[in-house]
């Protein structure tokens, strides 16, 4: 495993992150296809094996349960200080007023709920899952440096947003002398890549690290476009993101598989191959319910692909619309 700094920050991070949104009780929120903590255990136990020491996760994934069981099993596997463990906050927790977004009141509020679920005395990356049109970016920016300042937070990021916003964002920070986002995790695969036109390069200028989530397009580069997967049944926001573009997605998927036949691997290193040469970005968050998805991640790392097999991969790409 190959660890580098997240953006400018000192904060070393393994090349590859494991998100855990799959790991949660599947009753619970809206993911029945997760792995309950029993499921959960070995995949995360073996990501530590191999060298895997970033974690992502979220308050809302699995009503809560996700922090639970990655918080246990960190605790049981590793030590405190040799793990980055994260976070976010913004999503519904609870319904009525205050119960979301990233008010000075929401955001202390659940910082202290997170801990508690994965016992733990600090996050070490915490980040605002999506931007909030109905709080002033001033109280949010305050309130993460304040939460920062008592310890709680070692780093904050952002995920999700328009390049204009993470930039006011950046600039009310740095205007008032608080802390800074480090990282943005944001929507980039094959299959999605708006981002390149504004926040990669945003990302680069400012010394941004980027973790882009669904890098295997939520397993739609990993398989037959017609096959299905208990995910795939399930994942309601997954089929939002990915329904309305499925014939153009459908041609890229296919030549990830004639790449990837190519050179006798699996589809999936393709894909992650191709991301993971983008100069922009530090870790890609990958996520994995079984022990060869994070096998074939690792193996990603050692692939080099050649000008003409990115050309291959790129080319039939076409415009979405924004997410």
């Amino acid at each position: 495993m190959n660890y580098v700094k997240l953006g400018r920050s000192g904060l070393d991070v393994s090349r590859l992150c494991l998100g855990c949104m799959s790991f949660g009780e599947p009753e619970r929120g809206n993911t029945p296809w997760s792995l309950n903590e029993e499921e959960s255990r070995p995949i995360i136990k073996k990501a530590l094996d191999m060298g895997i020491n970033f974690f992502s996760t979220a308050n809302m994934y699995s009503d809560g349960s996700s922090e639970e069981i990655v918080g246990r099993a960190l605790k049981d596997f590793a030590r405190r200080d040799e793990v980055v463990v994260a976070t976010k906050v913004f999503v519904p927790m609870r319904k009525g007023p205050n119960g979301m977004g990233l008010s000075r009141k929401t955001i202390m509020t659940e910082i202290d709920n997170s801990l508690q679920r994965l016992g733990t005395d600090y996050i070490d990356l915490y980040q605002i899952h999506r931007w909030d049109p109905h709080t002033p970016i001033e109280e949010t920016m305050e309130a993460l440096h304040d939460v920062v300042k008592a310890g709680k937070v070692r780093y904050i990021g952002a995920s999700s947003m328009l390049a204009w916003q993470f930039l006011k964002a950046q600039y009310t920070a740095e205007l008032h002398g608080w802390t800074r986002f480090i990282s943005m995790e944001n929507r980039l695969n094959l299959l999605y890549r708006e981002e390149e036109r504004e926040m990669l390069p945003l990302c680069k200028e400012e010394g941004v690290g980027v973790t882009p989530y669904l890098p295997l397009a939520a397993g739609r580069l990993t398989r037959e476009w017609s096959e299905q997967t208990r995910r795939s049944e399930n994942d309601q926001i997954a089929k939002a993101l990915f329904s309305r573009t499925e014939e153009a997605d459908r041609k890229v998927a296919e030549r990830v598989e004639e790449v990837a036949a190519g050179r006798g691997v699996p589809r999936a290193q393709i894909a992650l191959a191709w991301i993971l040469q983008k100069e922009e970005v530090t870790s890609p968050i990958i996520g994995a319910t079984k022990v060869n998805h994070l096998e074939d991640a690792v193996s990603a790392l050692s692939i080099r692909l050649t000008e003409e097999e990115i050309e291959s991969l790129e080319e039939l790409y076409v415009p979405h619309g924004l997410v």
